[in-house]
């Protein structure tokens, strides 16, 4: 990078840009657009996040009470600044296989089907995307935007405000993203470039290679074959690393009885681990919570959608949902409500959060997500919700097992406490405890003394590392990342990119997109 880079800021227009695409969702977009932004903060460039649209189940609020995916809200950690709502724009929250709720700079504004969303109301928010993005622009030196799904979504294009859209109304160069790991991603690379129209393609500057495992000299004949093919050169072969990831989008797409992370934890400090089990729950959401679980040497997390699961678990987590009383419908289908019952009866430890407080309550009225009315809780805690059209969206912090806590707040639902001990907001019964607040595990010092409560509870002999600290973890995941971006891309050719635009004069490859 030349030693101009940090100073190209915003006094003589708008800051420099890139859009990076995938050939598939799930093709490493996030995590390069995250690894993009730490190398570049990490050379005194003042850069910022951005996504214009963003289907998730995973959400983050920032300080301002504004709701926004998680992703951004990491990539936005990765630049060494506060996440706001100008960062991600437009939110939707998949309530079902046909709908989901659209939150706008923050704040939910609807339900919308797939078909309505796309047949006209996501092309009106094009005004506001670039608002957002020209505001941003306008204030950093670099703003690195990801794309969603694949750039080359032909019956998606017309009212495309994420990928092709932005780029060509913020003349933005793009870079498309493949993962190898998953094979064909010459055909892939060649395929995207393709199908898109003329003036598309003269914004797809060239390629990454993401999650290369082996001998690179190997990949280099396929990568000139590709260059003289399409004209576009290939930009970095990043390679495969275990353990490597921000917060995960899409939580519909969780494989249970998955690890949480292939990451190379530490030993137990203990002489047992301690095993905790996840309810899969339909619409799983803000299921990162367990995340600082799986960082903790010793705990193993996995998913479980089997009461038999629920057996040798030392602790139980219903997580978060889009869904309360759908989930509740699965637990009781799947007979694991019967079994959370038995557990909170035997006094082994169940820990419910959000859309999992509200279930293990006494009932719940549901005017709002479900439109049920009343509906029978699995009776575990003197809990009563009832569903609010307003959201919560706040940022509070707390005192319980005498340490600091700070965590985020997403629900409609409004939860009346009627006994038990104060936890955070709502309740523990025994060794049943529910909160509405996410995150909350990620305070290190209430982290330890909780698994601590619970591994006396199942009787493990599990010990807490005394210094594990999940912050510390996330800022090395994202150093790694940046390390990543340093060592095997192309760094000078990638800020000539973010700072100058597409190359002029790249060649259309037939036969384009459908008229």
């Amino acid at each position: 990078m030349s030693g101009t880079a940090a100073g190209t800021g915003t006094a003589g227009g708008p800051g420099g840009g890139l859009l990076v695409a995938g050939t598939t969702s799930d093709a490493g977009k996030s995590v390069v657009t995250a690894g993009i932004c730490r190398w570049l903060v990490r050379q005194g460039v003042k850069v910022a996040p951005f996504k214009a649209q963003n289907m998730s189940l995973n959400s983050f609020v920032t300080r301002e009470g504004a709701e926004i995916g998680r992703a951004q809200a990491m990539q936005a950690q990765a630049c060494r600044i506060e996440p706001t709502a100008l960062m991600n724009p437009v939110l939707l929250k998949p309530g079902g296989e046909r709908s989901s709720q659209v939150v706008l700079l923050g704040k939910p504004v609807g339900e919308l089907s797939a078909r309505g969303y796309h047949g006209g109301r996501q092309q009106k928010l094009l005004g506001t995307v670039l608002d957002c993005l020209a505001e941003l622009r306008g204030t950093y030196d670099a703003v690195i935007c990801e794309g969603a799904g694949s750039p080359a979504e032909i019956n998606l294009r017309r009212t495309d405000i994420v990928n092709m859209g932005i780029a060509r109304n913020a003349g933005l160069p793009v870079l498309v993203v493949g993962d190898i790991d998953r094979g064909g991603v010459f055909a892939s690379f060649f395929g995207t470039v393709a199908l898109l129209s003329p003036e598309d393609q003269a914004l797809v500057a060239g390629f990454l290679v993401n999650k290369f495992r082996g001998d690179v000299s190997l990949l280099e004949p396929g990568l000139d074959m590709l260059h003289g093919l399409t004209g576009r050169r290939t930009y970095g072969v990043l390679p495969f690393r275990h353990g490597l990831g921000i917060d995960e989008e899409d939580g519909l797409r969780v494989s249970l009885r998955g690890t949480v992370r292939e990451s190379n934890v530490a030993p137990p400090v203990g002489e047992d681990v301690l095993r905790v089990a996840v309810c899969a729950v339909p619409l799983m959401s803000n299921f990162t919570d367990v995340d600082a679980l799986a960082a903790e040497p010793g705990v193993v997390v996995r998913f479980v959608d089997r009461p038999e699961e629920l057996a040798d678990a030392d602790l139980v987590v219903v997580p978060g949902t889009r869904g309360t009383v759908r989930a509740l419908d699965w637990l009781r289908e799947r007979g694991l409500a019967d079994a959370l019952r038995r557990r909170a009866a035997e006094q082994r430890p169940v820990l419910g959060v959000c859309g999992g407080f509200q279930v293990l309550g006494e009932h719940i009225e549901d005017d709002v997500e479900s439109r049920r009315g009343h509906v029978d809780g699995l009776g575990i805690l003197p809990v009563r919700v009832r569903f609010a059209r307003e959201k919560t969206l706040t940022r509070p912090v707390g005192e319980a097992l005498g340490e600091r806590v700070e965590g985020y707040e997403i629900h409609h639902g409004v939860a009346e406490v009627t006994g038990g001990e104060p936890f955070l907001d709502g309740c523990r019964v025994g060794q049943t405890w529910g909160t509405h607040w996410h995150g909350s595990l990620e305070s290190d010092g209430f982290r330890r003394a909780f698994l601590r409560e619970v591994a006396a509870a199942a009787g493990r002999r599990f010990v807490p590392a005394p210094d594990t600290s999940f912050a510390a973890l996330r800022e090395e995941q994202l150093d790694r990342l940046g390390d990543l971006i340093e060592q095997h891309a192309d760094t000078d050719a990638l800020w000539r990119l973010i700072e100058s635009g597409a190359p002029q004069g790249l060649p259309f490859i037939p036969p384009g997109a459908p008229a």
